[in-house]
């Protein structure tokens, strides 16, 4: 007789204010590597087949946060959080005990390098114990030190650095944690503990650290591309001519001219050739068969729309965006004063720091349409790095 695997829930709390990071959001949304933070940690669980569901618990404030931040991803609804982690833990298992989950997995969204190979170890010692920390062995020595000086040595024989995810057998945590109601613990497993549970350690992972600090974004961005192995180029390029109008649209900024570019959509022929570059990484046509000017619902429209919906199509391969590079080729308007505002524009609609974004402009001599002033041509390269073995797909 086969026995039923236990059905799985993943709670990542993500309610958490994230000031540390120094950012001017929450640091589980902001960007890293072409998707906020968050994404990349979701989607480590949905990417599981042993995972049957991926709950959130998120501060009422950042709802728009979230909802940019998990587009298109097929999530349980999101559990407002408390005063506390703990209250927001509590708050989530609250909201799924009658889901049918017998297994649950408590994860900080600020972890966004889970493995599956640590969710199997983590569910596999589950088995035999009430709950499941990974836990890696602290190997530096220890000081005790007060007032800037070193009052002793301690003894490191038996000490972990735990991470999470932490696994529990869902009822049994959902009682601990209304058990200890009111108290302050630092971590899951303390919540189990205190209700006299059975805590096992599985090996953790180094990778698997927090993003805390500013410099942990340059560590997290380093991971990430040490895991997508599968590098990737495209091309794209693109041509306007000019009509009657009082400025340009060039990377989302207007620019004052005595004409426009002409055109479908907004014709911003530099976000056009953006476009069919990042769409020429994933060998997904070009921006036509997204987009075909036929199709009135994008006549006047803004471009980011379409480099946006290029970037998703990456991030939806668990791709990442390492670089695009820009060239804008006219005689006038000058580009020069633009360019920061320009690259700060791209870097934003990519989710990418501007120091992954190149935006330069050139003049052909005053030969062919561009030297005669009729028109603006673009050409872009971007860079992109999936996988080594490719998108991995939920199993039923």
């Amino acid at each position: 007789m086969t026995v039923d695997a236990p059905r799985t829930v993943a709670l990542v709390v993500a309610a958490g204010k994230g000031v540390r990071a120094g950012l001017n959001i929450p640091k589980q949304y902001a960007p890293l590597l072409g998707a906020p933070l968050l994404r990349h940690t979701v989607s480590a669980f949905l990417s599981h087949p042993r995972i049957d569901g991926v709950a959130c618990v998120i501060h009422p404030d950042n709802h728009d946060f979230y909802e940019d931040a998990v587009q298109g991803l097929d999530l349980l609804p999101p559990v407002a959080g408390g005063d506390s982690r703990q209250d927001s833990v509590l708050n989530g298992l609250r909201a799924l005990k009658d889901k049918g989950f017998q297994q649950v997995l408590i994860h900080d969204a600020a972890r966004p390098f889970v493995t599956p190979a640590l969710i199997d170890r983590l569910l596999d010692r589950l088995q035999t114990a009430d709950g499941v920390i990974p836990a890696v062995s602290v190997v530096d020595t220890l000081k005790r030190v007060e007032g800037g000086l070193v009052m002793a040595t301690e003894d490191r024989t038996g000490l972990f650095r735990v991470q999470t995810p932490q696994a529990f057998h869902f009822g049994k945590i959902l009682e601990a944690h209304e058990a200890v109601s009111g108290r302050e613990l630092t971590d899951d497993a303390a919540v189990m503990e205190a209700a006299a549970g059975v805590v096992a350690v599985a090996t953790g992972d180094e990778d698997n650290f927090k993003v805390t600090e500013p410099a942990d974004f340059a560590r997290a961005e380093a991971v990430l591309m040490a895991r997508h192995g599968d590098i990737r180029t495209g091309s794209g390029f693109d041509v306007h001519h000019f009509a009657d109008g009082d400025h340009v649209t060039l990377c989302g900024i207007e620019i004052p001219h005595d004409r426009r570019l002409s055109g479908h959509s907004d014709a911003d022929v530099a976000l056009h050739a953006l476009t069919d570059a990042l769409l020429g990484a994933l060998g997904a046509g070009d921006i036509g068969d997204h987009f075909p000017p036929s199709d009135t619902n994008w006549k006047g429209a803004a471009s980011h729309l379409f480099v946006e919906h290029a970037r998703n199509l990456i991030t939806d391969q668990d791709g990442i965006i390492a670089h695009v590079d820009l060239t804008i080729i006219c005689e006038a308007p000058k580009i020069g004063p633009h360019k920061n505002s320009m690259r700060e524009a791209v870097a934003t609609m990519l989710r990418l720091s501007p120091d992954r974004v190149s935006v330069k402009a050139t003049t052909t001599e005053k030969l062919g349409f561009t030297g005669r002033g009729e028109g603006i041509a673009a050409q872009a390269i971007a860079t992109v790095r999936l996988p080594a073995g490719g998108k991995r797909e939920m199993t039923s």
